[in-house]
Order: structure tokens, then sequence, then C-alpha cells
């Protein structure tokens, strides 16, 4: 059974998910939030296996609430409910701890693999809408496009290369393996490995550091 806990402002949306979200077996809804601040102390009481957290609300926000949940409870994730409008502050809750994120109007099912996926280890990054942010943030920042890629880059073997780009499109370990014909024991191996080369707290890090630096490519 995955202990989740809600957090949205708008206090059908909570309640709502939460009643559907009930009807499954897998999971329990074992409270509900209105804001970071309160998604915090709750979480603390709680300890929720994932925080499904809306990233606006007053208060204190949903990348706030993020960032002192993941920093204080390293067994929680927290999962993101967004719309498209919200790209800078999904990338900023992501570099704040998140495990990935998913739009607001998303099926019942599709966050329901989200948080199968979230409490397994995974990250969900869904591909065609991460494609779609990101060109958006690089037209909107061009003045900004000296984005150089870390030299580190270049210490990094072209398997642990090819893996890197492969987490940046959200796959899990499984998926990397079947998608470079290699065990799911030496793709463990590689994203240890790049965590600790790039210096990056955990696989999400490895993850926004591939879209970022345009490692990853979501054309192919």
């Amino acid at each position: 059974m995955i202990k989740v806990m809600i957090v949205d402002d708008q206090e059908l949306m909570r309640d709502g998910l939460a009643t559907i979200l009930n009807l499954k077996p897998e999971i329990s809804v074992v409270g509900v939030a209105s804001n970071g601040q309160e998604a915090f102390v709750k979480a603390t009481d709680l300890l929720p296996d994932i925080v499904l957290m809306d990233i606006r609300m007053p208060v204190s926000s949903g990348v706030e609430g993020t960032k002192r949940i993941t920093a204080s409870l390293p067994k929680t994730k927290v999962l993101m409910l967004t719309t498209f409008n919200d790209s800078a502050l999904i990338f900023e809750a992501l570099e704040e701890g998140a495990s990935g994120y998913l739009l607001k109007d998303m099926p019942t099912d599709s966050i329901v693999q989200a948080i199968m996926t979230v409490h397994s280890g995974g990250v969900v990054l869904p591909r065609e809408l991460t494609a779609e942010i990101v060109k958006e943030m690089r037209q909107t920042h061009k003045a900004e496009h000296t984005c150089v890629v870390p030299s580190i880059i270049d210490q990094l073997t072209e398997r642990e290369h090819e893996v890197l780009k492969k987490l940046g499109l959200g796959l899990s370990n499984k998926e990397i393996a079947e998608n470079l014909f290699i065990s799911e024991g030496t793709v463990k191996n590689h994203v240890s490995n790049l965590i600790g080369k790039l210096q990056v707290r955990d696989r999400t890090q490895a993850a926004i550091f591939a879209v970022r630096y345009s490692i990853t490519d979501f054309n192919t």
C-alpha cells in the first residue's frame, strides 16, 4: 500500500483526487494540505511515501514545500501537479528534489502509474511535455543562451553518456537496460557513477542535468 498525501489550494481538486485515488487498492490517501507549509507539517507527522504537490499555492508554494520535505524527509518522494504554463517553476521544483511532474488534467490512470513509478525509484518526466517546456524556456531566455556545458561531461565514458541521455527521458533502470542491451545491474552502476562524477544529489538531478544541457535529444 502506497501512502499518498495530496496538496492543492483548491478544495475541490484535492478532495476529488483523494476520493478517486482511494478507490485504487494499491494507494491509501493519508492526508491533504492546502499549501507548502501545511504540507511540510503534515508530512512530518504522516510520513507519506508520495506527496502530490500543486506548484502554485498561496502562503507557501509547492516549490518551497518540496524543498522542505525533500530536505527533511528523504524517504518521502514529491511529484508535482502542474499546468503547462508553469514551465520555469517545474524545473525549479525538480532542482529542489521533486521526482517528476504531471499535468493536472491527465487521466487518473496516468497519475496512478506515475505514483507507482516514483515509488519504485523512477523519475516522471513526460517526454513530449518536457521537450516542449525546454523549447519554450530556451526561446524565452535566448538572451541568456550562454548555457555552457560543464567540462565534467568530458570525463564521462561513452556508455555513461548514453545512460545520461536516457535518464533525461525519465527512463527507469529496466527501460535503459532494454534500450542499451545491458543488464539492470550495469545500468545501476553507471547511474551511481554519473551521480558521483556530476556531483548531483540523485538520478533526478542527473536527469535535469541531461535536459538542461541538451545532452538528451527529445527528437530521437
